[in-house]
C-alpha cells in the first residue's frame, strides 16, 4: 500500500532528499556493484538507460553504429525508427532490430548483432542507518534484501519496522513502505502462495530508506 503522507514518513523523505544531494554528488560515496554475471554474460545483461551499445549489421557498413540508450530507455536507428531498449537484454533488441529493417528487403534481411559496448548500470541508493549508506549501481534490479546486502547491512539501532522505498513516478514521488523487519526475521512462511510472492525489487533512481 502507497502512503505519500504522515508525520514519520514526511520527515523520512525529508531527510532522504538532504542528504542524497552529496551523497550522489561525491564520487568517493559512490560503490560501483556489477554482478559477475552480467559482465561474464553480456546477453543476459538488462540494458539501462546511459548504456552504450554496438548495433552491426551485416553486409551493411553504413549501418554500423554505436547508439546510447536515451533517458527515456530507447534509441533510434536507421530504417527502424525508435527502439525501446531499457529492461531488454541485446539479444532482445536484435531481433527486433531485424524485424524491423526486413521491411525494406525483398531478400532475406541481413543478420544483427548488438553487443554491451559500455554499461552504467542501475543506480539506486541506501540511505540511513547502514554500514556503508550510499550510491550503487547493479547490472539487474536487486530486491531489497541484495540493496541492504551491497550496503553492508543495517548499523546499530536501526529502526527497520519503518524502512520505506522513496520512487519517483510521473505523477511525483511516493513513498512505500516494505516489510524489512518480517524478512530478516524470516517471517515469510513456508506457504506456497507466500513464497511465490516476489520481494519488492528496486528501480534506477529508488531510494531505500532505513531509519
Amino acid at each position: 500500500m502507497v502512503r505519500r503522507s504522515s508525520a514519520h514518513i514526511g520527515l523520512l523523505v525529508l531527510a532522504a532528499s538532504t542528504v542524497l544531494a552529496p551523497v550522489a554528488a561525491s564520487a568517493q560515496d559512490v560503490r560501483e556493484v556489477m554482478p559477475a554475471a552480467a559482465l561474464s554474460s553480456p546477453s543476459r545483461y538488462t540494458v539501462n538507460a546511459g548504456d552504450e551499445l554496438d548495433v552491426f549489421v551485416w553486409g551493411e557498413e553504413r549501418m554500423q553504429r554505436q547508439v546510447l540508450v536515451q533517458p527515456d530507455g530507447t534509441f533510434a536507428f536507421p530504417l527502424a525508427g525508435t527502439i525501446k531498449a531499457s529492461g531488454r537484454n541485446v539479444s532482445d533488441i536484435a531481433m527486433e532490430l531485424r524485424e524491423r529493417i526486413s521491411l525494406n528487403y525483398r531478400a532475406a534481411p541481413p543478420d544483427v548483432t548488438v553487443s554491451l559496448r559500455e554499461a552504467t548500470g542501475m543506480r539506486f541508493y541506501v540511505l540511513g542507518k547502514v554500514r556503508t549508506p550510499g550510491s550503487f549501481t547493479s547490472g539487474t534490479a536487486p530486491n531489497i534484501l541484495q540493496a541492504l546486502s551491497m550496503a553492508g547491512g543495517t548499523a546499530e539501532f536501526a529502526d527497520v519496522a519503518h524502512a520505506v522505498i522513496l520512487r519517483q513516478t510521473p505523477q511525483g514521488q511516493v513513498v512505500e513502505p516494505v516489510e524489512l523487519k518480517r524478512l530478516l526475521k524470516g517471517g515469510r512462511s513456508l506457504d506456497p502462495g507466500d513464497l511465490a510472492k516476489p520481494l519488492p525489487t528496486l528501480s534506477s533512481g529508488d531510494v531505500l530508506v532505513i531509519p
